[in-house]
């Protein structure tokens, strides 16, 4: 199964935090990925995931905040990132 890059955009942040989006395209869906959108979102600071959104083989659309995990459901890429920067902007505004 061939992937198209379709995003791949990091972000160095002034307090050291990194985000970083990656998305691809597939030619074909699978059961994992019945949209045909494969994605790995990150955002963290000295090595901790503080938030993060993929969805990994076996494990279907999921999400990652503060150390937790939870089911995700995908929509479409726009509110995928929509979701995933309001999580960042929640994060950013606890920790000051």
């Amino acid at each position: 199964m061939k992937a198209r890059k379709v995003l791949h955009k990091k972000t160095k942040f002034e307090d050291g935090a990194i985000r970083e989006m990656v998305i691809w395209q597939l030619s074909e869906t699978t059961k994992n990925r019945p949209h045909g959108i494969k994605y790995r979102l990150y955002y963290g600071k000295e090595g901790q995931r503080l938030v993060g959104y993929d969805n990994e083989t076996g494990k279907g659309d999921h999400r990652h905040f503060l150390g937790k995990e939870f089911p995700y459901k995908f929509e479409n890429v726009e509110k995928l990132l929509a979701d995933f920067k309001d999580d960042i902007q929640s994060v950013r505004q606890r920790n000051g």
